[in-house]
Order: structure tokens, then C-alpha cells, then sequence
């Protein structure tokens, strides 16, 4: 097993990649009062809490903030796993009418993307959804694009996206692995 690894994002370009994504978010959506951010779990969920606590200090505002479990969603679950880990979806705030910042930590097929919006829409019919991801890589099957991206890059077929993140007790960088 071939356990190779690369470093293509800092701690420091993590922090400057998410600074610039709240930014966009603020030029974006003038009305902040209007927003909202949900992250996908698991890594989605604490890049989701980072922006929305750029936003908050930058703009003296407080982000109704939802995590969302899209296990059971995916058109592909019983292919990942035998007994998938499903975890919580806490959406406490009115999604109807608002605009929804949707974060996750790559984009990849987009099959992840269309199940957290399904999860949404059973919740209600907001104003818009955006999506925010910390990398966006190649190899969609789905035409799902971001909005606001921290970075893009191309992974070879035998290479994946790992995001490490402080909150899951590791240190903050994102790494390209071999899968082999």
C-alpha cells in the first residue's frame, strides 16, 4: 500500500482560502440578514461554521447556521456501505424564502451536492442556494458547479481529496493521497 501524500493546501492558504470566501459571500449578498449556512457533514460542517463566523465578525450579524446529513439521500449509499453512519440534520431555522450557503469541503461528482439539496427541500422552498466548497476538483457527473471556491484542482483516478481539519483533532491541511 502506496501511502503518498502531497500537501496542496496550508493551514494558513486554508485560513486565506475561507477569508476570501466569506468576502465573496458579503459582495454577493448585500442583504447578510437574509442568509443562512448550512454545512454538510462531516468536514462541511466546520468549514461551514468558519465562514459563518467570518461573516459574523466582519458584519456584526448573526447567520442562522444547520448541519445536514445526506447519507440516506445518496443515490449510491447501499454501494458505500453496508450500514452507513448516519448522522444528524439540525436545520432549526425557516428555510423557506432565504438564502442558503451550502458548504462542503470538495466537490467532486455532485452526487453529494444533489442529496443536500433534496434534505432542503424537504424542509422548504428557500430564495436561492449557493454552494461553497474549500477544493473543487475534476471528474463531475452531475453539472453542479460552485459558487465560491477556495481552490481547483485536477486529481488523478487513483489519487483522493483528504481535508484535515483542527476540529477532527488533526491539523489543518488538505492533502492528495493515492488510494492505493
Amino acid at each position: 500500500m502506496n501511502n503518498e501524500s502531497r500537501i496542496i493546501l496550508t493551514a494558513q492558504d486554508m485560513e486565506l482560502a475561507l477569508k476570501r470566501i466569506a468576502l465573496q459571500i458579503v459582495e454577493r449578498n448585500r442583504a447578510v440578514s437574509e442568509l443562512a449556512i448550512i454545512g454538510i457533514h462531516t468536514c462541511g460542517v466546520d468549514l461551514a461554521q468558519r465562514i459563518r463566523n467570518i461573516i459574523q465578525e466582519q458584519e456584526g450579524v448573526a447567520i442562522p447556521f444547520g448541519s445536514l446529513d445526506i447519507t440516506l439521500y445518496r443515490d449510491d449509499w447501499s454501494l458505500i456501505s453496508q450500514n452507513p453512519v448516519v448522522r444528524t440534520t439540525d436545520i432549526l431555522f425557516a428555510v423557506e424564502g432565504r438564502r442558503l450557503i451550502l458548504v462542503d469541503d470538495v466537490l467532486y461528482t455532485g452526487r453529494t451536492i444533489r442529496a443536500a439539496m433534496e434534505v432542503i427541500m424537504d424542509y422548504g422552498r428557500p430564495h436561492s442556494i449557493q454552494l461553497a466548497v474549500l477544493v473543487d476538483r475534476s471528474g463531475r457527473e452531475l453539472p453542479i458547479q460552485a459558487d465560491y471556491t477556495g481552490m481547483q484542482t485536477s486529481v488523478l483516478p487513483h489519487e483522493r481529496i483528504q481535508v484535515l481539519l483542527k476540529e477532527r483533532g488533526g491539523l489543518d491541511q488538505v492533502v492528495i493521497q493515492n488510494k492505493n
